[in-house]
């Protein structure tokens, strides 16, 4: 069993988040990340999730998704070229010692000091999965106060500089 990222458009109305939840609890899907947010057509709203499972039951639930009352499109996104990041904002607790060090790793991550306390800094990070975790298990030595973390976003790559997305070799 593998992680995918699916990508769903749907209506900005009541209840279709708790309908979409609901397919994947009746599936046995676990949803390991969830973001959700509007998108550049007004009434419609953007869902990234992670879950785990093999090719065909995936496949099966995105059937299932498009049944779904006010879900406009879905689109598993897992084998394609896609951009995708997260964000984390960290509290790390910080002594007039640690604090430059804290400072130089944000600097070496290219995470931003966004809220600074006399024992404690707060970070933030956006970026691929993997570097999000690098940074918080190098915090970790420091002291975790704090976190909070999105879910994964995703959004397949153009192709070239017109803008177009890849068409053919990759089943699209």
């Amino acid at each position: 069993m593998s992680k995918h990222t699916i990508v769903a458009w749907m209506e900005d109305k009541p209840g279709v988040l708790a309908r979409v939840a609901n397919l994947f609890r009746r599936r046995n899907f676990n949803i390991e990340s969830l973001a959700v947010g509007h998108t550049e057509t007004p009434g419609v709203s953007r869902m990234t999730f992670v879950v785990e499972g093999d090719d065909r039951m995936v496949d099966q639930a995105v059937k299932q998704l498009l049944k779904l009352m006010n879900v406009i499109r879905v689109e598993d996104v897992t084998y394609k070229p896609t951009v995708l990041r997260e964000l984390a904002l960290i509290r790390v607790q910080t002594t007039p010692q640690t604090r430059s060090e804290v400072i130089q790793l944000a600097e070496i991550y290219r995470a931003q000091i966004v809220d600074v306390a006399l024992d404690s800094l707060v970070v933030q990070i956006v970026g691929p999965e993997e570097r999000v975790d690098s940074f918080i298990d190098l915090l970790e030595h420091f002291g975790i106060v704090e976190m909070v973390r999105t879910g994964r976003v995703a959004m397949t790559r153009a192709n070239g500089r017109n803008g177009k997305k890849r068409q053919g070799s990759l089943g699209v």
